[in-house]
């Protein structure tokens, strides 16, 4: 197995994407709790995902969510997270809170509907332009709740021609990342349920068009690394989207669930180019704090990929190579458990101390006073979020 100083360099390659939306105001269907201190506004949300990048070095980038993160000024805004230390990154559609997509957005029936989608999706690239974002992200409430309701095969010729039509927007430098959620909200059936609808519809777009993973996204029992190796193979692995599911899409913070299937993910990931100098596969966090403070959960997320990912870096892939040619399937899986069962956490706290930054983030951001300065720097207005 490789020391925990060998594979530094590669580690120290890691950079995760924070959703500006994490922290606002989030809940459930039956309650949002708000917590005083959210941000009021898109320059606030950057300000606090600048203090997890701050703290852990791992977060450099932020993603938006339009119309959620509108303002008048994006010059303004790309330089206030400049300033911060954190650049914009991909840019997320919303066409899910219209009345108008109460029957879907890019698979709608009425074309009137389709076109407003689409609209919404060249605003968003207009905006990509002035924050120098790379991916416009897609992920669609589209489906149907009864069978009989939909035309399910009308509906897949309208999203490739809605998919077309934004596609051919894009700039040069821009990709298009279409993502996929196999139920909610629609319960009988979603336009893009699936990995493989997904790469169907991108793959027919184009170089620039790639597939997003959310973790939470997958029916019970799915091995989701199989989906992360097949993708890789294919060269069409976007992004991630990582969050930690018990039972369907709870957004909760990654690796709380099964820290393990954290652990394979990113054994495949190494495995197949998708990690470090090279490849183009974003990391990003989707995770709604809905009971948990919110800069310590988005802090508490980067470290338990740091952590995971240093351990898939830990598996001595000679040896595992040489089980498996040897037919040798408990060597093989004792390889790769080592490497899971290694406690990095000692390792990783000094890495961070030679760096100049705190052994353990979070008791640091409790220390900092930061989140009480909020509180009271953010008194009236009205919080960012829903719900509330």
């Amino acid at each position: 197995m490789p020391s925990f100083k060998e594979i530094v360099p590669e580690l120290a390659e890691l950079a995760i994407e924070l959703p500006s939306w994490a922290f606002g105001n989030s809940g459930t269907r039956f309650k949002v709790f708000p917590q005083p201190g959210v941000p009021r506004d898109t320059f606030e949300k950057i300000t606090d995902a600048a203090k997890v990048n701050e703290l852990t070095h791992l977060a450099p980038s932020v993603a938006l969510h339009i119309p959620w993160d509108k303002v008048d000024d994006y010059s303004k805004l790309k330089k206030h997270a400049e300033e911060l230390g954190v650049t914009l990154g991909t840019v997320n559609s919303n066409t899910f809170q219209d009345e108008a997509y109460k029957f879907g957005s890019l698979c709608h029936h009425d074309a009137n509907v389709r076109q407003q989608a689409i609209n919404h999706h060249f605003d968003c690239i207009d905006i990509m332009h002035e924050t120098g974002s790379r991916d416009l992200k897609i992920w669609l409430a589209d489906g149907s709740n009864y069978p009989g309701q939909a035309d399910l095969r009308s509906r897949q010729d309208w999203l490739t021609d809605s998919l077309a039509a934004i596609y051919e927007r894009i700039g040069d430098s821009q990709r298009l990342v279409l993502e996929y959620k196999f139920f909610e909200p629609a319960f009988y059936h979603m336009d893009v349920p699936d990995w493989g609808t997904a790469y169907a519809q991108v793959a027919a777009l184009g170089d620039k068009a790639m597939v997003c993973l959310d973790t939470g996204h997958h029916a019970p029992g799915t091995n989701v690394e199989f989906i992360v190796m097949q993708l890789l193979r294919l060269g069409k692995l976007g992004s991630f989207d990582f969050n930690s599911r018990f039972y369907a899409d709870d957004d909760l913070i990654v690796g709380a669930a099964d820290p393990f299937q954290l652990f394979r993910i990113m054994v495949e990931v190494i495995r197949g180019g998708g990690f470090g100098k090279g490849t183009d596969v974003a990391f990003m966090l989707d995770q709604c704090h809905n009971v948990e403070p919110k800069i310590p959960g988005q802090i508490r997320s980067v470290l338990n990929v740091q952590e995971m990912t240093a351990r898939a870096l830990l598996v001595d892939r000679e040896a595992l190579g040489d089980a498996r040619n040897d037919g040798d399937v408990l060597r093989a899986n004792a390889i790769l458990m080592d490497a899971f069962h290694t406690d990095v956490r000692a390792d990783l706290a000094a890495w961070r101390a030679a760096a100049g930054l705190p052994e353990d983030p979070l008791a640091a951001f409790a220390e900092s006073g930061y989140a009480e300065r909020i509180v009271e720097e953010r008194k009236g207005g009205k919080p960012a979020g829903w719900g509330v």
